[in-house]
């Protein structure tokens, strides 16, 4: 599994998952950029992601959804704000209606990607923050943590094939 650690911050509002992979920075950017590598490992592995619209142009937008064991589906969008192939990326994170469009534009979380060399690996830190401790709470209520480290943790087996 490629993640070192997940750390909630309460007082920043954060939370911040680091991963370690088996790849170069451009390989991991990769895994960002392609909606069909997105899809692999975004949702957790009972809840994979589907994208429909996917563009890390600043001020695009990108839609997916995740289909539960049960068929259901949590629709979600990003609003790409800026990219620094193959280091940097923030976008805009939030829930969505069934027509994709977001159920509340203002209510969001901020997700900042870092992804950088180390040694022959490739470090990548994924840190949201949060507008609120109200918004932050909930997120974790819901399982983000758990979820995004069983998501990363499907990045591996997608690098080495």
């Amino acid at each position: 599994m490629p993640v070192l650690h997940a750390e909630t911050d309460t007082e920043n509002l954060t939370l911040t998952i680091v991963s370690e992979l088996a790849a170069t920075p451009e390989r991991a950017w990769q895994l960002w950029a392609d909606p069909r590598q997105l899809e692999q490992w975004w949702g957790p592995p009972t809840y994979p992601a589907t994208f429909h619209r996917h563009d890390l142009t600043p001020g695009s937008d990108s839609r997916y959804y995740m289909t539960g064991p049960d068929g259901s589906r949590s629709h979600g969008w990003w609003t790409t704000v800026e990219t620094t192939a193959p280091a940097h990326l923030v976008f805009r994170d939030g829930f969505s209606n069934d027509d994709g469009e977001p159920v509340d534009p203002q209510d969001y979380g901020t997700v900042t990607v870092a992804i950088e060399a180390v040694g022959d690996r490739t470090r990548m830190s994924v840190q949201t923050t949060f507008q609120s401790t109200e918004q932050l709470n909930e997120m974790i209520g819901m399982g983000m943590a758990e979820g995004m480290t069983e998501a990363m943790g499907q990045i591996d087996a997608l690098v080495a094939g």
